[in-house]
C-alpha cells in the first residue's frame, strides 16, 4: 500500500466512524476498490487510533473532567466510569475470544452487503426512539447492554456509533447524553485494540508501519470535522437519513461484487 493510498484510507475511516455507516466496512469497500482486500487488521487498528485522537480533542474538557474526578473520588464520576468499563467488557471478551474469526470477515467484502443492510435498519430505528430518549445518564443495565451493540459492530459493516446509538435511545437516554457515552466508550475500547495489536506492529516492515501512521494522521483530521458535524445532525434529529444511504452503499457495493 502506498502513501496515498493509505492516506485516502485514513479519510474514509475519519469520515466514516463517527457517522452510523461503519468505518470498517467503508474500509473493506475502499480496500476492494483499491485492491488491497485484506491488509491486515493492523492498518484497521492503525486508523482507529487517529479517530482515538479526534475523540480526545473534542471531548477534551469531558474527560479531564471525569479523570480529576476519578482521582478525587468523586462518587458520580466513579459510577461513570464504571459504565464506562462495564460498557467495554462485551467487545473485550469477543476480541479475545473470537479474533481469528473477526479478521477472517475483513478479507470477505460479500458480508459488508448483508451488515451494511443491518445498519440501515437499525438506524431506521433512531426516528421513533429519540423523541422519547430523556435520560441524562445510562443505568448500570443500559451500559451493558449499549457494551453488547458495541460488541455487535467489531465485524465489518456494523456501525460503532449507529449500533450504540440506536440501542441508548432505544432505551431511554437522550441523545447527547448516549453520544458522549458511545464516544468515550470507544476510547476504552480502541486503546485495547490497540494495545493487542502491537505484537503484529512489532513484525510489521517499515513500509506497513508508516502507511499505517499516514492512514492514522488523515483520519484524525477527517475524524475532527466528522463528530462536530455528528452532533449538529442528531441535534437536528437527521440521524436517521442516514439509513437509507447505507442501503444504497449495500446495493451499489453488492452490484460491483457482481459484474467484478
Amino acid at each position: 500500500m502506498g502513501p496515498l493510498e493509505a492516506a485516502w484510507l485514513g479519510i474514509v475511516q475519519g469520515l466514516t466512524e463517527f457517522f452510523p455507516v461503519s468505518s470498517s466496512g467503508h474500509l473493506v469497500i475502499a480496500e476492494t476498490l483499491l485492491g488491497h482486500v485484506g491488509e491486515g487488521v493492523l492498518f484497521e487498528i492503525a486508523v482507529h487510533v487517529g479517530t482515538l485522537v479526534a475523540i480526545l480533542a473534542f471531548y477534551r474538557e469531558r474527560i479531564v473532567s471525569l479523570i480529576s474526578g476519578v482521582l478525587a473520588r468523586e462518587p458520580e464520576a466513579w459510577r461513570y466510569a464504571g459504565k464506562l468499563v462495564l460498557a467495554t467488557l462485551p467487545a473485550v471478551v469477543a476480541g479475545l475470544t473470537a479474533k481469528p474469526f473477526i479478521e477472517s470477515l475483513f478479507g470477505e467484502p460479500r458480508v459488508i452487503v448483508l451488515t451494511l443492510l443491518a445498519t440501515g435498519a437499525l438506524l431506521l430505528t433512531i426516528r421513533r426512539t429519540q423523541p422519547h430518549a430523556r435520560a441524562a445518564m445510562p443505568s448500570w443495565p443500559q451500559a451493558f447492554w449499549i457494551g453488547c451493540a458495541q460488541m455487535l459492530a467489531i465485524a465489518p459493516g456494523i456501525s460503532r456509533s449507529g449500533s450504540t446509538l440506536a440501542a441508548a435511545l432505544a432505551l431511554g437516554v437522550a441523545p447527547l447524553a448516549a453520544t458522549e457515552f458511545s464516544f468515550l466508550m470507544a476510547v476504552a475500547a480502541i486503546t485495547g485494540a490497540a494495545v493487542l495489536a502491537i505484537p503484529d506492529a512489532n513484525a510489521a516492515d517499515a513500509a506497513t508501519l508508516i502507511a499505517c501512521g499516514i492512514g492514522a494522521v488523515t483520519a484524525a483530521v477527517s475524524g475532527l470535522f466528522a463528530l462536530r458535524a455528528f452532533v449538529r445532525l442528531l441535534e437536528r434529529q437527521r440521524f436517521h437519513f442516514f439509513a437509507y444511504y447505507c442501503f444504497a452503499a449495500a446495493m451499489a457495493f453488492a452490484a460491483y461484487l457482481s459484474f467484478a
